[in-house]
Protein backbone atom coordinates (compact mmCIF):
# COMPACT_ATOMS: atom_id res chain seq x y z
CA UNK A 1 0.00 0.00 0.00
CA UNK A 2 1.44 3.60 -0.98
CA UNK A 3 1.53 6.18 0.87
CA UNK A 4 -1.13 7.95 -0.78
CA UNK A 5 -3.83 4.87 -0.93
CA UNK A 6 -3.50 5.23 3.39
CA UNK A 7 -4.98 8.38 2.89
CA UNK A 8 -7.68 7.51 0.75
CA UNK A 9 -11.02 7.47 2.32
CA UNK A 10 -12.49 3.83 3.25
CA UNK A 11 -15.74 3.79 1.33
CA UNK A 12 -17.95 0.70 2.05
CA UNK A 13 -20.47 -0.74 -0.38
CA UNK A 14 -23.72 -2.45 0.56
CA UNK A 15 -23.65 -6.01 -0.64
CA UNK A 16 -27.00 -8.04 -2.07
CA UNK A 17 -26.61 -11.56 -1.31
CA UNK A 18 -27.02 -14.02 -4.18
CA UNK A 19 -27.19 -17.78 -4.15
CA UNK A 20 -24.65 -19.33 -6.49
CA UNK A 21 -25.07 -22.94 -6.77
CA UNK A 22 -26.13 -23.97 -3.15
CA UNK A 23 -24.09 -21.79 -1.13
CA UNK A 24 -25.32 -17.64 -0.19
CA UNK A 25 -22.78 -15.20 -1.58
CA UNK A 26 -22.22 -11.05 -0.72
CA UNK A 27 -21.89 -9.55 -4.27
CA UNK A 28 -21.51 -5.69 -5.66
CA UNK A 29 -21.68 -5.13 -9.06
CA UNK A 30 -18.10 -3.85 -10.17
CA UNK A 31 -19.76 -0.73 -11.40
CA UNK A 32 -20.09 0.81 -8.22
CA UNK A 33 -16.48 -0.27 -7.09
CA UNK A 34 -14.85 1.46 -9.85
CA UNK A 35 -17.11 4.49 -9.38
CA UNK A 36 -16.19 4.55 -5.71
CA UNK A 37 -12.14 4.54 -7.53
CA UNK A 38 -12.53 6.60 -10.33
CA UNK A 39 -15.29 8.90 -8.91
CA UNK A 40 -14.65 9.35 -5.29
CA UNK A 41 -10.90 8.24 -4.93
CA UNK A 42 -11.95 6.26 -2.51
CA UNK A 43 -10.47 2.74 -1.49
CA UNK A 44 -13.56 0.50 -2.16
CA UNK A 45 -14.74 -2.40 0.82
CA UNK A 46 -17.17 -5.18 0.17
CA UNK A 47 -19.89 -4.65 3.43
CA UNK A 48 -21.59 -8.21 3.75
CA UNK A 49 -25.07 -8.17 4.89
CA UNK A 50 -25.07 -9.69 7.79
CA UNK A 51 -26.50 -7.98 10.21
CA UNK A 52 -26.58 -10.52 12.91
CA UNK A 53 -23.10 -10.77 13.41
CA UNK A 54 -22.16 -8.14 12.04
CA UNK A 55 -22.25 -4.78 14.71
CA UNK A 56 -23.22 -1.56 13.11
CA UNK A 57 -21.22 0.45 15.54
CA UNK A 58 -18.30 -1.30 14.50
CA UNK A 59 -18.86 -0.73 11.01
CA UNK A 60 -19.44 3.12 11.22
CA UNK A 61 -16.32 3.55 13.75
CA UNK A 62 -14.04 2.47 11.01
CA UNK A 63 -15.65 3.52 7.77
CA UNK A 64 -15.16 7.14 6.11
CA UNK A 65 -17.91 6.57 3.64
CA UNK A 66 -21.24 4.36 2.94
CA UNK A 67 -22.30 3.73 -0.76
CA UNK A 68 -25.63 1.77 -0.79
CA UNK A 69 -25.95 0.17 -4.25
CA UNK A 70 -28.84 -0.97 -6.69
CA UNK A 71 -29.97 -4.37 -7.09
CA UNK A 72 -32.46 -6.44 -8.94
CA UNK A 73 -34.55 -6.80 -5.82
CA UNK A 74 -36.75 -5.09 -3.73
CA UNK A 75 -37.11 -3.70 -0.17
CA UNK A 76 -39.85 -5.88 1.30
CA UNK A 77 -43.41 -3.59 1.66
CA UNK A 78 -44.20 -4.96 4.83
CA UNK A 79 -41.54 -2.69 5.90
CA UNK A 80 -43.36 0.30 5.10
CA UNK A 81 -46.56 -0.70 5.54
CA UNK A 82 -46.89 -1.43 1.57
CA UNK A 83 -49.51 -4.20 0.32
CA UNK A 84 -48.04 -7.96 -0.76
CA UNK A 85 -45.52 -7.60 -3.45
CA UNK A 86 -46.70 -9.09 -6.70
CA UNK A 87 -45.53 -12.74 -7.55
CA UNK A 88 -42.23 -13.46 -8.96
CA UNK A 89 -40.77 -9.82 -7.51
CA UNK A 90 -37.42 -10.32 -5.98
CA UNK A 91 -36.21 -9.69 -2.56
CA UNK A 92 -33.35 -10.01 -0.18
CA UNK A 93 -34.45 -10.20 3.40
CA UNK A 94 -30.64 -10.25 4.74
CA UNK A 95 -30.06 -6.93 2.67
CA UNK A 96 -32.87 -5.25 3.84
CA UNK A 97 -32.13 -6.21 8.06
CA UNK A 98 -28.97 -4.58 7.12
CA UNK A 99 -28.52 -1.35 5.28
CA UNK A 100 -32.54 0.12 6.65
CA UNK A 101 -30.70 0.27 10.78
CA UNK A 102 -27.22 1.27 9.29
CA UNK A 103 -28.59 4.10 7.15
CA UNK A 104 -30.51 5.28 10.12
CA UNK A 105 -27.42 5.20 12.37
CA UNK A 106 -25.05 6.72 9.57
CA UNK A 107 -27.25 9.32 9.23
CA UNK A 108 -27.39 9.92 13.71
CA UNK A 109 -23.20 9.93 13.19
CA UNK A 110 -23.11 12.00 10.53
CA UNK A 111 -21.10 9.54 8.29
CA UNK A 112 -21.20 10.34 4.51
CA UNK A 113 -23.65 8.55 3.14
CA UNK A 114 -24.80 8.41 -1.02
CA UNK A 115 -27.76 5.47 -2.04
CA UNK A 116 -28.21 4.62 -5.41
CA UNK A 117 -31.24 3.14 -7.25
CA UNK A 118 -32.42 0.22 -4.54
CA UNK A 119 -30.01 2.53 -1.98
CA UNK A 120 -32.11 5.56 -2.67
CA UNK A 121 -35.47 3.64 -1.82
CA UNK A 122 -34.11 2.13 1.03
CA UNK A 123 -33.09 5.66 2.89
CA UNK A 124 -36.72 6.84 2.41
CA UNK A 125 -38.09 3.43 3.53
CA UNK A 126 -35.46 3.53 6.78
CA UNK A 127 -36.50 7.44 7.52
CA UNK A 128 -39.96 6.71 7.34
CA UNK A 129 -40.97 7.17 3.58
CA UNK A 130 -42.88 4.67 1.33
CA UNK A 131 -42.70 3.49 -1.82
CA UNK A 132 -44.51 2.73 -5.21
CA UNK A 133 -44.11 -0.79 -6.20
CA UNK A 134 -45.18 -0.38 -9.86
CA UNK A 135 -44.72 3.16 -11.25
CA UNK A 136 -46.05 2.06 -14.43
CA UNK A 137 -48.86 1.73 -12.88
CA UNK A 138 -49.72 5.36 -11.22
CA UNK A 139 -51.73 7.67 -12.88
CA UNK A 140 -49.83 10.24 -14.80
CA UNK A 141 -46.33 8.76 -14.35
CA UNK A 142 -43.87 7.83 -16.96
CA UNK A 143 -42.96 3.93 -17.56
CA UNK A 144 -39.14 4.30 -15.57
CA UNK A 145 -38.38 0.78 -16.83
CA UNK A 146 -35.17 0.42 -19.10
CA UNK A 147 -35.70 -1.67 -22.33
CA UNK A 148 -33.90 -5.13 -21.35
CA UNK A 149 -33.89 -5.80 -25.07
CA UNK A 150 -31.30 -3.11 -25.84
CA UNK A 151 -27.19 -3.36 -25.57
CA UNK A 152 -26.53 -2.54 -21.77
CA UNK A 153 -24.84 0.74 -22.92
CA UNK A 154 -28.74 1.63 -24.43
CA UNK A 155 -30.11 0.71 -21.32
CA UNK A 156 -27.96 2.99 -19.16
CA UNK A 157 -27.94 5.74 -21.89
CA UNK A 158 -30.04 8.82 -19.94
CA UNK A 159 -33.42 9.12 -21.11
CA UNK A 160 -35.42 11.42 -19.35
CA UNK A 161 -34.40 14.78 -17.67
CA UNK A 162 -34.41 15.97 -13.71
CA UNK A 163 -35.38 19.22 -12.67
CA UNK A 164 -33.31 20.50 -9.49
CA UNK A 165 -34.63 22.23 -7.09
CA UNK A 166 -32.75 25.15 -5.93
CA UNK A 167 -30.37 25.99 -3.32
CA UNK A 168 -30.62 22.51 -2.94
CA UNK A 169 -27.15 19.60 -2.35
CA UNK A 170 -26.99 18.72 -6.20
CA UNK A 171 -27.75 22.08 -7.17
CA UNK A 172 -24.62 22.81 -5.42
CA UNK A 173 -22.72 20.36 -7.83
CA UNK A 174 -23.84 21.24 -11.01
CA UNK A 175 -24.34 25.09 -12.62
CA UNK A 176 -27.49 24.26 -14.64
CA UNK A 177 -31.30 23.76 -13.24
CA UNK A 178 -31.91 20.42 -15.19
CA UNK A 179 -29.90 17.46 -16.03
CA UNK A 180 -30.42 13.93 -18.14
CA UNK A 181 -30.65 10.96 -16.48
CA UNK A 182 -30.83 7.42 -17.39
CA UNK A 183 -34.10 5.31 -16.24
CA UNK A 184 -33.73 2.00 -14.90
CA UNK A 185 -36.17 1.08 -11.89
CA UNK A 186 -40.05 0.42 -11.66
CA UNK A 187 -40.52 1.69 -8.07
CA UNK A 188 -39.89 4.85 -6.97
CA UNK A 189 -40.55 7.22 -3.57
CA UNK A 190 -44.51 7.40 -2.88
CA UNK A 191 -44.37 9.73 0.73
CA UNK A 192 -41.06 11.13 1.60
CA UNK A 193 -39.95 10.62 4.43
CA UNK A 194 -40.20 12.81 7.03
CA UNK A 195 -37.21 15.66 7.57
CA UNK A 196 -35.78 15.05 4.10
CA UNK A 197 -35.84 17.46 1.20
CA UNK A 198 -36.26 16.61 -2.77
CA UNK A 199 -33.44 17.59 -4.58
CA UNK A 200 -34.70 16.52 -7.80
CA UNK A 201 -38.07 15.61 -9.84
CA UNK A 202 -38.24 13.63 -13.24
CA UNK A 203 -40.70 15.26 -15.92
CA UNK A 204 -43.86 13.39 -14.63
CA UNK A 205 -43.45 14.75 -10.89
CA UNK A 206 -41.81 11.33 -9.57
CA UNK A 207 -38.86 12.21 -7.06
CA UNK A 208 -35.35 11.35 -7.96
CA UNK A 209 -33.58 12.29 -5.78
CA UNK A 210 -33.69 13.53 -1.87
CA UNK A 211 -31.55 14.69 0.49
CA UNK A 212 -31.54 14.91 4.81
CA UNK A 213 -31.25 18.83 5.58
CA UNK A 214 -30.31 17.89 9.20
CA UNK A 215 -27.93 15.52 8.83
CA UNK A 216 -24.91 16.45 9.65
CA UNK A 217 -22.71 14.44 6.87
CA UNK A 218 -23.24 14.19 3.74
CA UNK A 219 -26.36 12.34 2.61
CA UNK A 220 -27.93 12.18 -1.00
CA UNK A 221 -30.17 9.32 -2.88
CA UNK A 222 -30.97 9.54 -6.70
CA UNK A 223 -32.79 7.13 -8.20
CA UNK A 224 -30.60 6.87 -11.84
CA UNK A 225 -27.37 5.12 -12.15
CA UNK A 226 -24.38 7.48 -11.48
CA UNK A 227 -21.74 5.20 -11.26
CA UNK A 228 -22.27 4.12 -14.59
CA UNK A 229 -19.59 4.97 -16.42
CA UNK A 230 -18.71 7.50 -14.18
CA UNK A 231 -15.74 9.36 -15.80
CA UNK A 232 -18.07 9.84 -19.00
CA UNK A 233 -20.54 11.69 -17.34
CA UNK A 234 -20.24 15.06 -15.90
CA UNK A 235 -22.33 15.35 -13.05
CA UNK A 236 -21.48 11.92 -12.13
CA UNK A 237 -18.09 12.91 -11.52
CA UNK A 238 -19.42 16.07 -9.56
CA UNK A 239 -21.96 13.58 -7.76
CA UNK A 240 -19.17 11.29 -6.59
CA UNK A 241 -16.66 13.81 -6.07
CA UNK A 242 -18.49 15.76 -3.36
CA UNK A 243 -18.69 12.54 -1.77
CA UNK A 244 -15.67 11.80 -1.62
CA UNK A 245 -14.45 14.67 -0.59
CA UNK A 246 -17.05 14.02 2.65
CA UNK A 247 -15.72 10.68 2.76
CA UNK A 248 -11.78 12.46 3.08
CA UNK A 249 -12.50 14.62 5.72
CA UNK A 250 -14.00 12.06 7.97
CA UNK A 251 -11.22 10.25 7.28
CA UNK A 252 -9.11 13.21 8.79
CA UNK A 253 -11.50 13.37 11.50
CA UNK A 254 -11.13 10.00 12.15
CA UNK A 255 -7.49 9.01 11.83
CA UNK A 256 -6.12 12.61 12.83
CA UNK A 257 -4.37 12.46 9.54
Amino acid sequence: MTRSDRHKPLIALSACVREIGVHPFHVVGEKYITAVIEGADGLPLLLPSLADVMARADVLARVDGLLFTGSPSNVEPRLYGGSASAEGTPHDAQRDAATLPLIRDAVAAGVPILCICRGFQELNVALGGTLHQALHDVPGRLDHHEDKSLPRDAQYAPVHGVTLAPDGLLAGMWPEREAAVNSLHAQGVDQLAPGSRVESTAPDGQIEALSVPEATGFCLGVQWHPEWKVRENPLSMALFAAFGDAARERARERTGG
